[in-house]
C-alpha cells in the first residue's frame, strides 16, 4: 500500500465535457462508457507533451495527473473550454488515493463481491464499493487496484486495508516496479519538449482513428511518414547514477538519465529517452565519474 494523495486531480462535469475534452486529448473518450477509462497526453499544438492524465468515466470525467502538471492542465482546460456546457473542478485536495500494488490487491479490497463483479479485469476499470462502510472508487492498474476516496476518510480507510493485511512501502520501491516496467513518468523522464511517440505512449495513449484534438497533425505525420529522433530505453547501469547525468555514444551526448532505480534482481537499472543512434546493445557512458550503461528495449520486466 502507497498513499499517493498528493497527485493532481481535477474532473469536467456538464452535457459538453466528454465533446470538450476528446477534443484535447490524444485518447478517445467518445467511446468509453460507465466504469471504464483511459491513459491519455495533453499536447501544445505542436505535439509536445504537457501533461499526461489519467481518465475516468464515473459520472463526471475525473482526471488524475502528475502534480508537476497539475496548474498547466488546469489553466489549459478553463482557457480553451469557453463555448462548452463544461464546469471544471478541482479535485486534489478533496480525494485521497491509496494504490495496492500487487497480486494479493483485489482479496485484501474484495469485500464487496458485488461490485468486483462489476469491476472489469481491463487497466482504467473503475466501479464504486464500500470498504468497512467506507466508500470509495476501486480503479484497475497495471499493478493492483487504487482506491479514490474522500481526503477525510484516507486515514481510516488505510487503517482498514493495514488490518487485512496490507503493507505500507516506500515510494522508492514502487517507483522501482514502475522503472522495471518501463512505464516513464511525467516532470522525471518526459516533459514538454517530448512527443508522445518518442515516450513509447503511442499503444497506450494515442488513438488515431478518432476526430481531430490539440497536437494531431504532429503526432500523426510522425507515426505515418517519419522516424523519431529519440526513444524510450532502458538502461542496465554499471553504478550508481543521478536523474540528469548526460550520456555519451563515443563522444556524442545521446540522451540524458531519468528514473533510476535499485532493482532487487536487475541491480541499479534507469529510463532515459535518448537518441535513435544509441539502439538497444549498445554502450553509453554516464555522467563525469566513469559509470557506463548498457541499453536495452523496454519493459526490463513483465512481471
Amino acid at each position: 500500500m502507497l498513499d499517493r494523495s498528493e497527485r493532481g486531480k481535477l474532473a469536467l462535469s456538464g452535457e459538453g465535457a466528454i465533446e470538450f475534452l476528446n477534443g484535447q486529448v490524444t485518447n478517445d473518450l467518445a467511446t468509453l462508457g460507465p466504469g471504464e477509462g483511459c491513459y491519455a497526453a495533453f499536447l501544445t499544438h505542436k505535439g509536445k507533451m504537457l501533461g499526461d492524465v489519467r481518465i475516468l468515466l464515473v459520472g463526471e470525467l475525473l482526471l488524475d495527473t502528475e502534480r508537476v502538471a497539475l496548474q498547466a492542465l488546469f489553466d489549459m482546460i478553463r482557457r480553451f473550454k469557453v463555448g462548452y456546457d463544461v464546469q471544471l473542478h478541482k479535485r486534489t485536495l478533496e480525494r485521497g488515493l491509496l494504490s495496492l500494488i500487487g497480486p494479493q490487491a483485489e482479496a485484501i479490497v474484495a469485500g464487496d463481491r458485488a461490485s468486483f463483479e462489476r469491476l472489469a479485469n481491463t487497466e482504467h476499470a473503475n466501479a464504486p464499493l464500500q470498504v468497512d462502510g467506507i466508500g470509495a472508487l476501486a480503479v484497475r492498474t497495471d499493478v493492483g487496484i487504487d482506491l479514490l476516496c474522500d481526503a477525510a476518510d484516507t486515514a481510516a480507510l488505510a487503517g482498514v486495508l493495514s488490518a487485512r493485511g496490507a503493507t505500507t512501502i516506500s515510494q522508492e520501491t514502487a517507483e522501482c516496479l514502475r522503472v522495471e516496467r518501463g512505464r516513464p513518468r511525467y516532470g522525471v523522464d518526459l516533459d514538454d519538449s517530448v512527443i508522445p511517440q518518442e515516450g513509447g505512449l503511442n499503444e497506450r495513449a494515442v488513438s488515431f482513428t478518432k476526430g481531430c484534438y490539440v497536437g494531431q497533425e504532429t503526432v500523426a505525420r510522425l507515426y505515418y511518414k517519419g522516424k523519431p529522433n529519440r526513444h524510450l530505453r532502458g538502461l542496465l547501469l554499471s553504478g550508481p547514477a543521478a536523474s540528469g547525468e548526460q550520456l555519451l555514444l563515443g563522444e556524442r551526448p545521446v540522451g540524458r538519465v531519468g528514473s533510476v532505480a535499485l532493482s532487487p534482481t536487475l541491480g541499479a537499472i534507469a529510463l532515459a529517452l535518448m537518441r535513435r543512434e544509441a539502439e538497444p546493445g549498445s554502450v553509453v557512458s554516464v555522467g563525469e565519474h566513469g559509470a557506463s550503461a548498457r541499453v536495452l528495449e523496454l519493459p526490463f520486466a513483465q512481471t
